[in-house]
């Protein structure tokens, strides 16, 4: 697919984020104009499959060079707009359950041409999407989909992270220490499917112990000591690191103390902390592979990651006092950040058009 039809699908990747963005701050109080009130209830599916599971799905279809996989991206994209214009619920998923199967089969391919750890990880990460998403449409609550989609998107990134620890002088255990830290994560999401209730806290020692493996084993504590956007892209890294073990640490917590907001805090520690903070790192890579631009990196691309981690600290301290109020302006900034990471990769490619000064 040429650059220019890839557009078409971004885009809908960008309304599904609009939409869901317009959700979030709906569920957090803020009043919004026409129906966007009404977004409210989809702002979880609109994000992890529409947003995350278009692009993720897009980037894999470039990457495997097969015409029938852009069908994983279109499909999820397409949902997104359905759900958002009122479609009946379960034509969504059914579309959703599509994209994440022929997003599964492209993965397999992979596996075929190279049967490594890392494209494992990555099948397994398109089967947890599938098994949410056949959840939800076989009529369990949404929340029965959740663990599956924190596996589906940890996993992933955990499955290409892998895939460039190989470039490092193998350590000692990271591969025992790695498969175990799944096993752990692939078992709790297991566990929390038996009453299919939704239940996080089976899943936190496996969040956790993913954190330890990634911040010990992970190639970014090395390029961490350069400069420019090799050290821009460890740092986001390591900090989504930190959130992913903040996570997990969250969701034991919630089975121990029972607070009202507790899970609020760890599903933004997962999906804000760490899922989007792995947006931000590697948008300036995958951009112009997927769009054949050039990303001109600047240190002001540190402003938009110091935004996102603040107001995730300030929402999860928000959820542990319950503070009502202080979530919504927490949930503000959350969108605020993701406006000037918008903003500021527009102006990378544009400055990126014209040759850089020496």
């Amino acid at each position: 697919m040429r650059r220019l039809a890839r557009l078409p699908v971004l885009a809908l990747a960008i309304a599904g984020l609009v939409s869901g963005m317009a959700g979030g701050l709906a569920r957090l109080g803020w009043d919004w104009p026409g129906q966007a009130t009404d977004l409210w209830a989809h702002h979880g599916p609109l994000m992890v499959s529409t947003v995350f599971g278009t692009v993720i799905g897009l980037e894999r279809a470039v990457a495997s060079g097969r015409g029938w996989a852009y069908w994983a991206p279109v499909m999820s994209g397409v949902a997104g707009v359905m759900l958002v214009a009122g479609a009946p619920v379960p034509s969504v998923v059914a579309l959703f359950v599509a994209a994440a199967f022929i997003l599964l089969v492209t993965t397999l391919a992979m596996v075929r041409v190279s049967p490594e750890l890392h494209t494992l990880v990555l099948a397994g990460s398109c089967l947890c999407w599938v098994a949410g998403n056949a959840l939800w449409l076989a009529g369990f609550p949404l929340s029965a989909a959740v663990p599956w989609w924190i596996g589906f998107l940890v996993l992933v990134i955990t499955g290409e992270r892998l895939e460039l620890s190989r470039l490092l002088k193998p350590l000692p255990g990271r591969t025992p220490l790695f498969l175990a830290a799944a096993a752990l994560l692939l078992g709790g999401i297991a566990r929390s499917a038996l009453p299919c209730d939704g239940a996080l806290a089976p899943v936190g020692p496996g969040l956790l112990a993913m954190a330890l493996w990634l911040a010990r084993f992970d190639i970014a504590h090395r390029t961490v000591r350069q400069s420019g956007l090799p050290r821009y892209v460890a740092v986001c890294l390591l900090a989504g690191y930190a959130w992913l073990g903040a996570a997990g640490v969250l969701v034991v917590w919630d089975e121990v103390v029972a607070a009202s907001f507790l899970r609020d805090a760890a599903l933004h520690a997962v999906f804000l902390g760490f899922v989007l903070t792995m947006v931000f790192a590697h948008a300036p890579i995958i951009l112009p592979a997927l769009l054949r631009v050039t990303v001109r990196y600047s240190p002001v691309f540190y402003v938009h990651v110091a935004v996102l981690h603040a107001s995730v600290a300030f929402r999860v301290l928000a959820d542990l006092l319950e503070g009502t109020g202080a979530r919504a302006w927490a949930g503000l900034g959350n969108s605020v950040a993701i406006l000037m990471f918008a903003a500021l990769m527009a102006t990378a490619i544009w400055r990126g058009r014209t040759p850089a000064r020496r």
